[in-house]
């Protein structure tokens, strides 16, 4: 049975979630499977990767090909790595210690890269949510100038019709008296 580990879409209308299934390859692309391994997000920033690592690695050791997509998701959580180290234990070109440390240390490696990533995308989206603020206050700022600059002259041209008012009616009233 010519067994693929590929993708399972689910969610809906242009927000799609996949399942990362191993199935037989004539079987329907979201039908029948044999075990599902894992999810795959594309929507979120970084994508999100859930697999199940040990269950992964022993379909691929079984002879399970993965499709494109899938081979690239299984790349980049590091099973094809861990994979082609185990083929190297069996083969006799490393120890399984040797094996092992390779591993953590390109997961490691592996993990403070998505970590830099992760910062750079919270470190932008920090940066424009200042940028937008400052604009906005001086938005405020600009309005706030212009209502202060329109009270002061309606105040200087209420002062002086009160001002022109009171002229009028002082000369009659100084004309009366004298």
């Amino acid at each position: 049975m010519p067994v693929k580990i590929r993708l399972s879409r689910q969610g809906r209308k242009k927000l799609p979630f996949y399942h990362i299934v191993v199935a037989d390859s004539r079987a329907p692309r979201d039908g029948r499977f044999i075990e599902r391994v894992g999810s795959y997000n594309p929507i979120t920033n970084p994508a999100t990767i859930e697999l199940n690592f040990e269950r992964a690695l022993d379909w691929l050791q079984k002879g399970a090909q993965p499709t494109e997509t899938c081979r690239a998701i299984l790349s980049y959580k590091g099973v094809m790595i861990k994979k082609h180290l185990l083929e190297g234990v069996t083969k006799g070109a490393l120890t399984v210690e040797q094996a092992e440390a390779k591993f953590q240390t390109w997961m490691a490696s592996k993990d403070a890269k998505v970590q830099a990533k992760m910062d750079s995308l919270a470190k932008g989206k920090r940066d424009d949510l200042k940028q937008r603020i400052e604009a906005e206050n001086k938005v405020k700022e600009a309005r706030a100038q212009e209502l202060a600059k329109k009270r002061a002259d309606a105040a200087a041209k209420e002062a002086k019709s009160k001002v022109a008012a009171a002229e009028e009616t002082a000369p009659e009233g100084e004309s009366t008296e004298a």
